[in-house]
């Protein structure tokens, strides 16, 4: 299974490891990924697999949005289904 993970807010210095690392800790393998910033704002997007992660999907979108609150960004985890279902449509 697939996700996809984007993470906006103001630029700081460890943002891109603190997500990766976490992702590491449970087992997800990162496929691709785009970053950027825009007058002092980071925005990154992932495309990860999920289906060797080592926690349920509700508790790594939990993980995730804990350690977004600590880092002051927002990130959100959303499985790679809701994209592909909306162009279909």
């Amino acid at each position: 299974m697939k996700a996809i993970i984007t993470v906006l807010g103001r630029d700081r210095a460890g943002i891109i490891a603190a997500v990766s690392g976490l992702l590491f800790e449970q087992n997800v393998n990162i496929l691709d990924i785009s970053q950027t910033i825009l007058s002092g704002y980071f925005s990154m997007t992932m495309f990860v697999d999920v289906s060797k992660m080592t926690i349920p999907f509700t508790q790594m979108q939990e993980a995730l949005g804990a350690e977004s609150e600590r880092l002051g960004v927002e990130a959100r985890m959303q499985r790679s289904e809701i994209f592909d279902a909306m162009h279909r449509i």
